[in-house]
């Protein structure tokens, strides 16, 4: 938006809760790019609020079947790591229901997963939930139980508190990182499973909140720990998922089919397609590749990536055969490495400042046949180093450094299969969501989620 037009839409934001973007002539492109328009910013109904005035960790899903994405919002107790304020609001930001208490601000991305088990079309919520009936240290999991919940209406459909997570406990960097990532383990026609690292533990349930299996880890020092947050995906192709650790790869029955210390800042892991397609563990340590057994497939090494901070894999350069891997090599700093899947450094860049230097993820913002961009704090950047654009009228980050900036979701929620992106800041009250210039209202078929909505990997 430019010119009247972007002052009068910077006036409206003010005085409105949500901005839907009726203009459909915005057609100005940069090569073969739609530039970014806001398509809506949705105001937190007051009632969802903490005291303090800010929302929380949030997640997004289909909550009641017609076709738009609506909002989980929570909040915790004991130091942000087990939710003890639930609700959910809708795209016009209206609220649909609320359960819990006050709650403090998520130190991180917490365990809550939205998600759609028994398939008719509306998302259930898995979370941990707080039991105050029950008195336990902050370090302890002896007083949170499992809930899957109606996610139109917020009722526990189930519940559950098993004894192999109320005996978990820990402290440090690889125990504060909880999060529900959604899996298949035992090659149902959808995935009805799920998987939690909770510190030394990785545990595995299905929808019925039952037991599958435990793994235990053996490496928790910080930077020679496993990933705090380990990823899913059928790495060899049997239908199941394995779970990739950085320092493991488990088969769908909890074994490891790989496991061993490789590289010291294993932060970041993912399972992809890599080369000619085949499935791969993704590592930020050192920048590795590896098979279902553990075979390496790329190692960029030490030298090149001292601390492996973040890593995404997408279609980035089309001139390219295949996917090509953004690692950010050096910490919480703005470089970034981009590299073909022959394992060839194509080039190095600074990406602009975020906080904590955290927070990437790729975005196909012109559709599968596009190469797709890279999000970092409130800006699009592609892979030749060149910033795309920045993301009109964002205000900037407020809260405590790990948490200001801006978690994003990419997401295909106002049709023709360009993902917007979705952003929120959990000391914020406000989610914004903006869109690729043209909008195309006649071409949404309905919000569909994928693994990347229901298991975000949003950067802590």
């Amino acid at each position: 938006m430019i010119g009247n037009k972007g002052l009068l839409i910077g006036f409206m934001i003010l005085v409105m809760q949500v901005i839907p973007t009726t203009a459909e002539d915005n057609v100005s492109e940069t090569a073969g790019f739609g530039l970014p328009c806001l398509w809506r910013r949705i105001k937190v109904p007051k009632s969802l609020l903490a005291d303090k005035g800010f929302a929380g960790d949030m997640r997004i899903g289909d909550l009641d079947g017609d076709g738009n994405i609506e909002f989980i919002l929570f909040r915790s107790a004991d130091s942000g790591m087990k939710p003890c304020f639930i609700g959910a609001f809708n795209s016009n930001g209206e609220k649909l229901w609320q359960d819990g208490r006050e709650g403090e601000q998520p130190q991180r991305p917490g365990p809550v997963a939205v998600y759609d088990f028994d398939g008719d079309g509306r998302a259930e919520v898995l979370c941990f939930f707080i039991d105050l009936a029950v008195k336990a240290p902050v370090n302890s999991m002896n007083n949170v139980v499992i809930q899957i919940r109606d996610g139109l209406t917020g009722k526990v459909i189930r519940q559950a508190a098993p004894a192999s997570m109320r005996q978990c406990a820990g402290e440090g960097a690889n125990w504060v990182h909880h999060r529900l990532l959604i899996a298949n383990f035992r090659g149902t026609k959808r995935p009805q499973d799920f998987v939690v690292k909770l510190g030394s533990k990785v545990l595995a349930f299905t929808k019925d909140l039952d037991l599958l299996w435990t793994y235990h880890i053996r490496w928790n020092e910080y930077s020679r720990c496993s990933a705090y947050i380990p990823s899913v995906g059928d790495i060899d192709g049997d239908k199941r998922d394995e779970v990739n650790g950085g320092y493991y790869i488990l088969d769908d029955n909890g074994r490891p089919l790989w496991e061993g210390q490789i590289a010291g800042h294993m932060d970041s892991v993912a399972i992809v397609p890599w080369d000619d397609g085949k499935m791969r563990a993704i590592c930020s340590g050192y920048g590795h590749v590896l098979d279902s057994k553990g075979k390496v497939v790329l190692c960029l090494g030490r030298e090149l990536v001292p601390h492996g901070q973040e890593v995404r894999v997408a279609d980035f350069d089309k001139s390219l055969p295949g996917p090509e891997m953004i690692i950010r090599y050096n910490g919480h700093n703005p470089d970034v490495m981009v590299v073909a899947n022959s394992g060839k450094v194509i080039r190095r860049f600074e990406l602009n400042y975020s906080p904590n230097h955290t927070g990437m993820e790729a975005v196909k913002w012109n559709g599968k046949a596009r190469e797709a961009l890279l999000y970092n704090g409130g800006v699009l950047w592609r892979a030749n180093g060149q910033k795309f654009a920045d993301l009109p009228n964002l205000p900037s980050p407020i809260g405590p450094t790990k948490m200001g900036w801006y978690h994003c979701i990419a997401a295909n929620v106002c049709g023709d299969q360009r993902q917007e992106v979705v952003l929120y800041n959990p000391w914020d009250k406000y989610v914004w969501i903006f869109s690729p210039e043209p909008l195309r209202p006649a071409a949404f078929d309905g919000y569909k989620a994928g693994p990347g909505q229901y298991n975000p990997r949003l950067m802590d």
